[in-house]
């Protein structure tokens, strides 16, 4: 079995049960998981591979909770620019109607490929539109070509203007095709196991974009599986709440509780409507909740109560949404960004450095139901990165808070990324993936898509 030392890290930052802050740590990776961790003087002398970490801390590998990676094809859009979220989405559909099964892989590896160089080494993704040849298997190449553990969900829309819904019937599917790719990708791809690279989710993409009977159906195909979880964008802005409200005579966290549609293999994207009762009832039935600050000011959607989850016991973890949300696959400034926007209305002490870190690490592994993920311990999967010291950005700061400045002072991206126990990104660049080809032809079709459909021009 291969062995991987790292070894003289200037801070190893466990985020163990103990949150051990080691300095001058290391650890030994057997194959794909951890074996030993602690100070580099504890640990084996040398090994198969062995990465000096020298002027770098190290931290387990942050976890994306939410994302649409296609929606790299559509960032900065005109005409979506300024649009809160049911106007972004009229906006957005038809440009996203062009979408073909190559937009899908290479939009997928764009927004896999930033994510790893910052800081991510687990990322889901929602894809809910499947126009022309677009699969879901796509993405799932994409994922194993980069090297990213990856828990993809599939989609789906099905509830189209002409019935109320608010996409357009061209990008809704009849939800019998829908389950049968559902049941489809299920079987071909899902890992149930520990440390699996690719686990399979169900998401039915929204109260106003499908029916009650798909949600109910698709939470039952997914539960006669082993580990097969469920995602949904729930409570995410007024207007879906006055949806919610109009057509099924319920706010949408009580109408999800109606369907089935919380409990520990559930997990909501956004939550920012929330009343106190609701946040209670996602921790008694152990529904978890994907935090995206981003996209949630980039669209005018509003604060997400994560502090008062916490508090109540709620799962909690960090996502950076659609690139079109957001516009960013950052995961590093998301945390930033998740510290900052916690402290808007409640002030500067009311969310610390490390309740950021623990949203982008343990907190995302327990939403994912991955309790292998998020900590650098014995038993743990070998998904680690590091960020030298001596950054320009983080000049200053690293001198007197490496973890600190990881957020105060975030790095462009970092340094050192390792995966399921293998290297993937070393000195700042990825390993084995060339960018320059594959953002010129992300550019091409992003170019394509959106001529066919140009922003409306301006009132006067």
């Amino acid at each position: 079995m291969a062995t991987l030392l790292l070894k003289n890290a200037d801070l190893l930052l466990t985020m163990d049960g103990q949150r051990r802050q080691i300095a001058g740590g290391g650890l030994l990776v057997r194959d794909n998981v951890i074996e030993q961790v602690g100070p580099s003087a504890q640990l084996p002398a040398t090994a198969d591979q062995v990465i000096d970490a020298t002027g770098m801390v190290v931290l387990p590998g942050l976890i994306n909770t939410h994302h649409h990676l296609y929606q790299t094809l559509t960032r900065a859009l005109p005409g979506a620019q300024d649009a809160e979220l049911f106007d972004w989405l009229t906006r957005l559909y038809p440009v996203w109607s062009e979408l073909t099964d190559e937009a899908v892989y290479v939009s997928a590896l764009v927004g896999m490929a930033e994510m790893v160089l910052t800081g991510c080494t687990t990322t889901t993704d929602h894809l809910y539109l499947f126009p022309h040849d677009s699969t879901l298997d796509a993405e799932i190449r994409a994922a194993a070509d980069l090297g990213i553990r990856f828990q993809p969900t599939r989609g789906s829309m099905s509830l189209g203007r002409s019935q109320g819904g608010l996409p357009p019937d061209e990008v809704v599917q009849p939800e019998d095709a829908i389950l049968a790719d559902s049941r489809r990708v299920i079987e071909q791809y899902h890992d149930p196991r520990p440390y699996a690279m690719v686990r399979i989710a169900l998401a039915p993409c929204s109260p106003f974009s499908v029916t009650p009977d798909l949600m109910r159906e698709a939470a039952a195909l997914a539960r006669s599986y082993p580990n097969v979880m469920l995602h949904t964008h729930v409570a995410e802005t007024r207007d879906e709440e006055r949806f919610c409200l109009e057509r099924f005579g319920a706010r949408p966290a009580e109408y999800m509780r109606q369907l089935g549609w919380v409990g520990p293999d559930v997990w909501w994207a956004h939550a920012i409507w929330l009343n106190q009762a609701e946040i209670e009832m996602l921790a008694e039935t152990g529904t978890g909740v994907a935090h995206c600050p981003a996209s949630n000011m980039r669209l005018g959607s509003g604060i997400c109560p994560v502090r008062e989850m916490r508090q109540a016991g709620v799962k909690v973890g960090l996502a950076v949404d659609g690139s079109a949300s957001n516009d960013a696959c950052h995961m590093l400034d998301e945390a930033r960004l998740a510290l900052l926007l916690q402290r808007v209305l409640k002030g500067a002490a009311a969310f610390t450095i490390m309740d950021a870190l623990e949203l982008a690490t343990v907190g995302s592994a327990a939403v994912l139901n991955r309790d292998e993920l998020g900590q650098l311990a014995p038993g743990k999967a070998a998904d680690f990165i590091g960020v030298r010291l001596d950054r320009l950005e983080m000049a200053g700061g690293a001198v007197h808070d490496p973890a600190a400045a990881l957020l105060l002072c975030p790095p462009r991206g970092v340094d050192l990324s390792v995966i399921n126990g293998k290297l993937v990104v070393r000195h700042g660049q990825l390993v084995g993936l060339d960018l320059e080809p594959l953002v010129a032809r992300h550019n091409q079709l992003a170019r394509a898509m959106a001529s066919r459909h140009p922003a409306p021009a301006p009132r006067s």
